[in-house]
């Protein structure tokens, strides 16, 4: 179960990415967006007033967050839903995901499939963290590795990866696209506003989420305490604030 408050404590952190990746969407008149994994839908918020005309849409698997979304945008049309499920009507001409295909195995082929589906001159634009390697997932995996916690926690915690931004190039060229691919890494500044620490408050919204899941409340407890004094020193607080950098990968295609 996601959570939309967890997930928006660092609101403006997870917005930049959003607009860095639409800043490079070079549509005018697009007749229908669609935002995928729109979460609380915030950031969908921002397409009716990038492009007035069209009709958007956003998509999200989490019930929770759909109607969350529901509630913070009327006029737009939200459906909870799997990506893989997925295709574009014919007047979509502008797909965006923000931090979603990360959580979908195996996405490059849903890419290449929505490629094929799209008609010629439409966008398709998304970014994905690119930070699984990061101290912060690192620790993660060394705490999961306890064998106190349930076998099914590993499953949670599986590591992850995506493709760099070249494969990613490749991959949509092939498809018959071009691509502008890139990649950033943010510093985030979190300030320290309570006893947890600022990179676990961050990870409740999203990297632990499957983890709370699975175990029972005194285990996540412990889990969380645990993981809480890894990140503390991997991340030190400098002053009021802890400096934690977050990699992303942006893609944004155009269909040929």
């Amino acid at each position: 179960m996601w959570d939309p408050g967890l997930y928006l404590r660092y609101g403006d952190e997870r917005g930049r990415p959003f607009a860095d990746l639409l800043a490079r969407v070079g549509a005018t008149e697009p007749r229908a967006v669609v935002d995928l994994g729109c979460g609380p839908g915030t950031l969908t918020a921002t397409l009716p007033r990038r492009w007035p005309r069209a009709r958007v849409e956003g998509l999200d698997s989490s019930p929770e967050m759909v109607a969350r979304a529901r509630e913070l945008v009327p006029g737009v049309r939200f459906t909870a839903g799997d990506v893989r499920d997925w295709s574009p009507a014919p007047d979509v001409d502008v797909v965006v995901g923000n931090a979603v295909l990360q959580w979908v195995p195996g996405h490059e082929e849903l890419l290449v499939r929505w490629a094929g589906q799209l008609a010629a001159g439409a966008w398709l634009a998304f970014q994905v963290p690119g930070n699984f390697d990061a101290p912060s997932h690192r620790a993660l995996r060394a705490v999961a590795a306890d064998p106190r916690w349930p076998e099914a926690l590993a499953g949670a915690v599986a590591p992850r990866t995506v493709p760099d931004p070249e494969q990613y190039a490749q991959l949509l060229i092939r498809a018959g696209c071009t691509v502008d691919a890139w990649e950033t890494t943010y510093l985030h500044l979190l300030p320290v506003v309570d006893a947890t620490h600022p990179v676990l408050s961050w990870m409740e919204g999203t990297a632990l989420r499957p983890v709370r899941q699975v175990l029972a409340a005194d285990e996540w407890a412990e889990f969380r305490q645990r993981l809480g004094e890894r990140l503390a020193q991997a991340y030190p607080v400098a002053g009021d604030l802890v400096y934690f950098p977050f990699r992303r990968i942006f893609v944004v295609a155009r269909v040929q």
